[in-house]
């Protein structure tokens, strides 16, 4: 067995205290979305918003795995992506914006422990108690989505079957599952390990088909836009990056070195945000001169032009007869009005079936039986 098997042997979920930290990470997760989520009002400043996020993860993290060796930290700092816009923008405070009444947001934050990450995101309509219509449609359309994934999930399932799921709710729905997104199995340290689900396949854009296997942790990242699918780079800052692990230069000026410094202290192998540094300015200039001898892996704000964009992401371990949700929050369904919905019997029986562990494991055993 090489080294990287054994590696990967030692850090799986069938590891004892390895799904304790996955299960424990996901909780803050869900418990610092659901914070975040209540402070997303009309006029609210999205940049201060993010910083929240981030600072009561820092605090829940306190709480837990105090023994002298666990790093603790963001896997994925807060972000809050509003309307056309996909994701990844958590703005520095001098360039944030605000909310208003009406716009579709999209929450995503990551937390690990000792490496083991758990991602969460969702979408609210702020300031809306109802929402009718397209913006239902999209909503739900993602949401149904990454519920019917999490049911589908398990051993020997594929990658390719997963991703027509996606297409065939979306098309029930009159949307459009959003190109160039990947689902990625994560491992310890690792945020989009190799084995990934993509979100649309074109002609331009497929992956190789491989199976779910036991063990796996994956984190399902469902995106639904209303226009055509197609993205572009907008013009907003890049504020998201990781190290690149596999790059190594010793930058020539003071504020670049002392930048990746800081970086390799605090977020030596996950993302984070520019936000985090207490002064813009260098840190601006500081991450040009990184980028342009590729250290950082940047995450641009991306746009789905004239359109609304809608996100979940549930992180799910795959067990051997039941699959088991990290992280995610539902969503009160009652309170959407689409103009269309599901009109597929197998679909809609799969969105009812329990995810109880008990469920799973009969199911599990019919099928064997079956088999």
């Amino acid at each position: 067995m090489d080294q990287q098997t054994e590696q990967d042997k030692l850090e799986s979920i069938a590891t004892p205290g390895v799904l304790d930290k996955y299960q424990n990470a996901g909780k803050i997760a869900n418990v610092v979305l659901e914070k975040v989520i209540t402070k997303l009002l009309p006029d609210a400043d999205i940049a201060s918003i993010c910083a929240f996020g981030d600072s009561e993860i820092s605090g829940e993290l306190l709480k837990v795995y105090n023994k002298k060796g666990i790093e603790k930290g963001l896997a994925f700092p807060t972000t809050i992506s509003v309307n056309q816009i996909c994701g990844h923008y958590s703005p520095l405070k001098s360039e944030s914006s605000k909310l208003v009444k009406g716009d579709v947001a999209k929450i995503e934050l990551g937390v690990h422990i000792d490496g083991y990450i758990a991602i969460a995101g969702h979408t609210v309509v702020v300031g809306e108690d109802k929402v009718e219509n397209q913006k239902a449609d999209v909503i739900l359309a993602a949401y149904q989505s990454v519920q019917a994934l999490y049911r589908s999930i398990k051993p020997g399932v594929t990658n390719t079957a997963l991703t027509k799921i996606i297409q065939q709710i979306a098309d029930d729905h009159k949307c459009t599952p959003l190109e160039g997104v990947l689902s990625h199995e994560v491992k310890r340290h690792f945020i989009d390990g190799n084995k990934v689900i993509i979100n649309r396949e074109t002609q331009e854009q497929r992956v190789d088909e491989e199976e779910i296997q036991v063990n796996d942790v994956i984190v399902l990242d469902v995106y639904i836009t209303t226009g055509d699918g197609k993205t572009k780079e907008s013009e907003l800052r890049t504020t998201v990056y990781k190290r690149a692990l596999d790059r190594q230069y010793q930058l020539k000026t003071k504020h670049g070195r002392a930048f990746m410094q800081e970086v390799y202290d605090k977020y030596p192998s996950l993302c984070f945000s520019l936000r985090a540094f207490e002064d813009e300015i260098t840190a601006k200039l500081a991450v040009q001169e990184c980028a342009k001898h590729e250290l950082l892996n940047p995450y641009p704000v991306l746009i789905s032009p004239n359109s609304i964009v809608a996100q979940f992401t549930f992180t799910v371990a795959v067990l051997a007869n039941s699959t088991l949700q990290i992280s995610g929050l539902k969503l009160d369904e009652t309170k959407y009005q689409p103009a269309h919905d599901i009109t597929d019997a197998a679909l809609k029986e799969l969105l009812k079936l329990p995810m109880d562990k008990d469920s799973q494991k009969k199911r599990h055993l019919e099928s064997k039986q079956k088999a």
